[in-house]
């Protein structure tokens, strides 16, 4: 009986979970104006990054990640990167400020595709 109990309050707490995701990601869509399917997408995203999964992205991670993608950037081009976004002062990238990044490349995309 103990066990059932169990498992029920696992489900609720993991239903309670989910719907505060969910109301986090339509915040986030909102005020970064990308869909919540961008929102989540960017998450994935920001969680393979993020190596040692402590919710931040250190300019090593943001190394890495850049030479996997062909792109070997100096220690001052990447914390340079982390500078632009780094609203907080802490010389990390956190998930709010990995989806402002992302938000404006998107922008600044479609502003190009707009000028050409």
């Amino acid at each position: 009986m103990g066990d059932l109990k169990l498992t029920v309050n696992y489900k609720k707490e993991y239903r309670r979970i989910r719907r505060l995701t969910s109301n986090i990601e339509k915040k986030l869509s909102s005020e970064f104006g990308l869909t919540e399917d961008q929102v989540a997408e960017f998450k994935e995203a920001f969680m393979l990054f993020d190596k040692d999964e402590d919710g931040t992205i250190t300019m090593a991670e943001l190394g890495v990640v850049m030479r996997s993608l062909g792109q070997t950037l100096s220690e001052g081009e990447l914390q340079n990167m982390v500078n632009e976004v780094d609203q907080d002062g802490n010389g990390t990238i956190e998930f709010n400020e990995f989806l402002q990044m992302m938000s404006k490349k998107m922008k600044d995309g479609e502003d190009e595709l707009k000028e050409a």
